[in-house]
């Protein structure tokens, strides 16, 4: 069966049965029909009233056209652990559209490891996405009204640097001229859209501790800059407020379960390519005040998604991981060794010898923040034995602590995911001296340059001569003690997608810095990545449908 169908015939309980068992009261919870549930946080008993739950965070290789199911291993390491009689729940990101209708088709595991309602999930869910891209495009709509209504914060039109936002991948709105039609319609100039999980209203919302927090965060966000180049923030335009009224609702965390019936928070979804990647701290610090484990996710490679989640997210809230999870697949590392997607079937350990360099970089890479991790092998149906054996030898050669995990098979409530489970736990009683990348109090560039040299195994960086003036803007607007936030393509270590495995011998090129003042860090735009994707030849939206008794068709 594909995951719809796995799903729709899965036992789905009651969700106030799953708060229930989760130690929610109910007045804490907000129902949006049988199977999902917002939390307030503030029905909940007393942070500190019994020890925060254990950080597990869930990361990858770098990640390849065939898949790594970092969701799927996240789901079925969960199960696992409460199938061997553990406290646990899982925090994840919400799906974009973007991606589901493009290339992926769903976010929500698969196979005997999915969140549940999955079709829900991956369509619209609680309405998060659509509060966050409303209130992003309100904030513009505001902007666009002041300078109209006589400009009194002398707002340079040219240099307005926040974008309208859609949660879809649109090609076509990535410039765009807005104003035009005479006087009536406002003030012609040149703009542009971002996908909505690129916005910094997404990584404040993600970011945020709570709703006073939130607000004061939106408050701190740079719109732009006036004629004589001094930044315009949200708060100088007075409608901090009203983002916050557009938001209440949305910053509670959201409660669904996997088939084996683990809670599960899903909240929050930045991409980890072009923002920090990772699901919302209210979300992670309620599980911890719930569970005595808490699985998480960061998006794409450890490059990306685990190295924001040490040097951003932990930064922020104390999330700092208490272990490491990093997905391997046996066909990643073949890609990684140099086989074409259409060969990934036969058996070559050649390959899987030469893509074991991603893997290895990855590993050491964790290990630079005081953790040893655990790699988890997810096991495909076109897996050989003699294959899983060998990486798992090479595994204990390194000196790395690894296992087989066949959830998406057999599903952490069966047996698939016993032995990373008991992995996980052993890792958990290693001692953590968990420690940042580098300091704050590093010049910009010299973060930059940490990062691209320990992280990706660059030779140094370039900046184009825009980054460059930006710099000194960072250092003259008071920002450059800010964490940087690499915005890079996920399929390799460089800035180049095209170079997989462990390349070296290359330069990052930095073409722009922007200041996301109230998220607090700095994202430093690679290569020709994109904050607004564009869809592929043949999306997945092309299968999807829905039958005449209303069910969703198509969707994985």
């Amino acid at each position: 069966m594909n995951d719809l169908k796995i799903a729709r015939a899965a036992l789905i309980r009651p969700i106030e049965d799953i708060a229930d068992a989760a130690g929610i009261p109910r007045e804490a919870i907000e129902l949006y029909g049988r199977y999902k549930a917002k939390i307030d946080p503030a029905g909940l008993r007393q942070p500190g009233a019994k020890e925060p739950g254990r950080v597990v965070l869930v990361t990858a290789m770098s990640p390849t056209p065939a898949g790594e199911g970092k969701s799927t291993c996240t789901v079925g390491l969960a199960d696992s652990l409460a199938r061997a009689g553990r406290r646990v729940m899982i925090a994840l990101r919400e799906p974009s559209l973007g991606p589901v209708l493009g290339m992926k088709g769903g976010a929500t595991g698969g196979g005997y490891s999915q969140v549940l309602p999955m079709d829900d999930i991956n369509l619209h869910f609680t309405g998060d996405f659509h509060a966050i891209t409303s209130a992003n495009n309100a904030l513009m709509a505001l902007v666009d009204n002041h300078i109209h209504q006589g400009n009194a914060l002398g707002i340079d039109p040219r240099r307005i640097t926040f974008k309208r936002v859609l949660d879809m991948n649109d090609r076509a709105l990535r410039e765009v001229v807005i104003g035009l039609g005479g006087p009536a319609h406002g003030t012609p100039r040149q703009d542009g859209f971002d996908i909505t999980v690129a916005s910094e209203v997404m990584a404040v919302f993600c970011l945020a501790r709570d709703l006073p927090d939130l607000r004061e965060r939106l408050g701190r966000m740079t719109i732009g800059y006036t004629y004589d180049r001094r930044p315009v923030t949200v708060g100088q335009l007075g409608v901090e407020g009203a983002l916050t009224l557009l938001l209440k609702d949305a910053i509670k965390p959201n409660l669904v379960q996997t088939i084996a019936g683990t809670p599960a928070l899903i909240h929050g979804g930045p991409f980890a390519n072009i923002a920090h990647g990772c699901n919302s701290v209210i979300a992670t610090r309620t599980a911890r005040q719930l569970a005595d484990i808490v699985v998480t996710e960061a998006g794409f490679g450890a490059d990306l998604g685990a190295e924001k989640f040490m040097d951003i997210k932990a930064r922020s809230a104390d999330v700092a991981p208490d272990a490491v999870v990093v997905v391997a697949t046996i066909r990643a590392l073949k890609m990684h060794g140099g086989v074409a997607k259409s060969d990934l079937a036969t058996p070559n350990t050649e390959a899987l010898q030469d893509g074991t360099a991603n893997l290895l970089r990855h590993v050491r890479n964790v290990e630079k923040f005081g953790i040893e991790p655990v790699v988890a092998i997810n096991r495909f149906t076109t897996d050989t034995q003699e294959e899983l054996d060998w990486v798992l030898r090479w595994c204990a050669g390194e000196g790395i602590e690894a296992a087989v995990a066949d959830v998406w098979g057999e599903g952490g409530g069966g047996p698939g995911g016993d032995d990373l489970a008991a992995a996980v736990l052993k890792a958990l009683q290693r001692p953590v001296e968990f420690r940042h990348l580098y300091p704050l109090e590093l010049p910009v560039e010299e973060k930059i340059r940490v990062i691209a040299e320990e992280i990706y195994g660059a030779d140094g960086v370039e900046l184009s001569p825009q980054a460059r003036r930006r710099l000194d803007e960072l250092e003259a607007n008071g920002w450059g003690h800010l964490p940087v936030c690499m915005a890079k393509t996920q399929y390799s270590f460089s800035d180049d997608p095209s170079l997989l495995g462990a390349p070296r011998g290359f330069t990052l090129s930095i073409r722009d810095l922007i200041p996301k003042s109230g998220a607090g860090f700095i994202v430093a735009l690679t290569g020709a990545v994109m904050t607004m994707p564009g869809l592929p030849k043949e999306p997945a939206a092309l299968r999807m449908d829905v039958d005449a008794d209303g069910s969703t068709v198509g969707l994985f």
